[in-house]
């Protein structure tokens, strides 16, 4: 089985947002150690709890600190992007790192309505670029090739054609991913004969019928002969169980607080997260992503990994470590997210 690792760049409260970052370089460089396939960084914007604003940066700084671990986007938000500008990026970085990079596409904003009016810019770009998604997506996927996109000139001017690279002469090309948390991005996927992931850490409803619809309605193409697809999971893992879970309990209290909008705040530590009290509908979705998460000791957890990959049909399963701290552990480290990688891998490589 193969493991690879989900990062947001969580931002604990007693962090700063270079805390975060030293930690998430301590993590990736204790998966390319330990044999972990990738390591993706996902794009969230004006949330106090998470500093991946922009995942070409990030894994432009991990390239750099790390040696054989494929790096990648979980994902890039192509609705807050121009397509030339997000080719350009990856095709840098598939030519500073080249073979290691993928570049995992979604639809969604990854923000608020306000911030992502913020992001597209004074330039009048609207929903409408939600619905371009498919063409945006081939874009991107030709404007990374060898031979680029071929754009049609005004008849008038003496240039029929006018040719859009994203990388002077490109020697290889980012691994091409389709996200999604919805039966759209599985059809979609589909259709265009992409590698496609469905977001279960986040989602955690109707997994089987999108990665089904996908495997069933699979159109080769140029960039995957069949379908290919793994797993997306929350994870924390400690020497006990007990101390697994007090952990995790940080990760479970953000997600609350996200789905039932109220003001958003840094990652609680554990100290701060086991005071709260909650409602009753606080604690049933406190509930539900504790039962979607892998917990627990080493065994038990390497366990319920394999029964996630028997289940849905993948051999390989990312984890995304969300264990907190405790009060007193160092700001720019997360000892309980690098723990969990290790002690999967002890359990599982």
């Amino acid at each position: 089985m193969r493991l690879s690792v989900l990062d947001l760049v969580p931002v604990r409260s007693d962090q700063t947002s270079a805390d975060a970052l030293a930690a998430t370089v301590e993590l990736a460089q204790a998966a390319d150690e330990l044999g972990y396939t990738r390591y993706w960084v996902a794009e969230h914007h004006n949330m106090p709890a998470v500093a991946a604003t922009s995942p070409p940066v990030v894994l432009a700084y991990l390239a750099g600190q790390t040696r054989q671990i494929r790096l990648g986007s979980g994902g890039v938000m192509l609705p807050n992007h121009a397509p030339l500008a997000v080719a350009e990026q990856f095709a840098l970085l598939e030519a500073a790192a080249p073979g290691r990079i993928d570049l995992g596409l979604g639809r969604a904003p990854g923000s608020d309505p306000v911030t992502s009016m913020a992001l597209r810019g004074p330039a009048g770009r609207d929903d409408s670029d939600i619905a371009n998604f498919p063409r945006y997506l081939d874009e991107v996927a030709a404007m990374m090739s060898a031979t680029g996109v071929r754009v049609e000139m005004p008849r008038q001017l003496m240039r029929p054609e006018y040719v859009l690279k994203a990388t002077p002469a490109a020697a290889g090309e980012p691994r091409l991913w389709l996200l999604g948390s919805s039966m759209y991005s599985a059809h979609l996927a589909a259709a265009k004969g992409l590698p496609y992931v469905f977001a279960h850490h986040f989602a955690g409803q109707g997994t089987e019928e999108a990665l089904a619809t996908y495997r069933e309605e699979f159109q080769p193409s140029d960039l995957a002969a069949e379908p290919v697809t793994f797993m997306t999971v929350n994870a924390s893992v400690a020497p006990t169980a007990e101390e697994a879970h007090a952990l995790l309990l940080p990760q479970l209290v953000m997600m609350s607080t996200l789905r039932t909008g109220k003001p958003l705040r840094a990652v609680d530590l554990v100290e701060e997260a086991e005071q709260m009290q909650f409602t009753a509908q606080e604690s049933a979705i406190i509930e539900d992503g504790r039962a979607r998460a892998v917990v627990g000791a080493p065994a038990e957890a390497a366990e319920q990994v394999r029964e996630i990959a028997e289940h849905f049909g993948v051999d390989e399963v990312m984890i995304n470590p969300v264990g907190s701290a405790f009060r007193g552990t160092a700001a720019a480290s997360a000892p309980a997210r690098v723990a969990t990688l290790e002690l999967l891998a002890k359990e599982l490589f």
